[in-house]
């Protein structure tokens, strides 16, 4: 009997030390970024309205361009630790930002990307 433990313990602890530590990571929340942030996308005046669960991001973004007017569309993304990652769906608007409290500073991609290169994004929470 006591074999039998000592074998389904060791089997255990064999089984915790294959757990994938990128999957903990992957799903790591360290921040909420729910609510209204204002900024901007390179020299563009830039909001999104953002919801969070878990680790799963939704909401809206508007951006007054030069040439173009206002834009505004749906975007989607996800947190891990406290790294916020989201984009809209024409592939407009990428950004990739570090989130400290009620600051966000990153990098944007996508149509308004100046070249192909990442243009500076910085975020303040409303409150």
């Amino acid at each position: 009997m006591a074999t039998t433990w000592l074998t389904l313990f060791f089997f255990v602890l064999g089984a915790a030390g294959c757990a994938r530590p990128d999957w903990i990571e992957q799903t790591l929340v360290t921040v909420d970024v729910t609510g209204v942030w204002r900024g901007t996308y390179g020299i563009e005046p830039f909001e999104v309205t953002l919801q969070q669960s878990g680790p799963k991001v939704t909401g809206q973004f508007t951006m007054r361009t030069g040439g173009l007017g206002p834009l505004s569309g749906p975007i989607e993304g996800t947190i891990t630790g406290d790294i916020l990652r989201f984009r809209d769906s024409r592939g407009l608007v990428v950004v990739e930002a570090q989130v400290n409290g009620d600051e966000m500073t990153g990098t944007g991609a996508g149509a308004f990307s100046v070249g192909g290169g990442g243009v500076k994004t910085i975020l303040s929470r409303q409150r």
